[in-house]
């Protein structure tokens, strides 16, 4: 499988030229991931029928929107000459009836419910910690997650 990035901005000032490159072998679910130099592993774990090598396909989905969101709420503090010392994101991901989830817009099969919490140390004000929190939400993955995406798939 291979992904072409956008070679939109990445909504941290810089665009987005790479290629990423996902290979596995058919016989398991283990993942080689090439992002320009770097490289990663995606696995699935024991559990699942995985070699657990790696972390899952939606701990990286979660781990992108967590960098991003410690990144853009690091990025805005900068700028504004706050006292922000660190960042802390934990996340976890979940699937829930729909029916049961008060901010859904269907009330029918299963929704992803991603729960976020942030952490902010440093001696901000309260007002400094609520605008924070704001931005957060407005991270650049976290608005692709929340829109509508569209994704080609050609066989090449």
């Amino acid at each position: 499988m291979t992904a072409i990035a956008s070679t939109e901005k990445d909504g941290h000032g810089g665009h987005s030229h790479r290629t990423i490159t996902v290979h596995g072998s058919a016989a398991g679910f283990a993942q080689e991931i090439a992002i320009g130099q770097h490289r990663l592993a995606a696995d699935e774990p024991l559990s699942l029928g995985g070699t657990d090598t790696g972390p899952t396909p939606y701990d990286l989905l979660l781990a992108a929107l967590g960098s991003c969101t410690s990144i853009t709420v690091a990025m805005y503090a900068r700028r504004k000459g706050w006292p922000l010392e660190s960042v802390t994101v934990r996340l976890s991901h979940s699937r829930v009836h729909a029916a049961d989830c008060a901010d859904a817009e269907t009330k029918v099969g299963m929704l992803d419910h991603v729960h976020r919490d942030v952490e902010f140390s440093g001696p901000l004000s309260g007002e400094q910690r609520a605008r924070l929190l704001d931005i957060a939400t407005k991270c650049p993955v976290h608005r692709t997650l929340e829109s509508e995406i569209v994704i080609e798939t050609h066989l090449v």
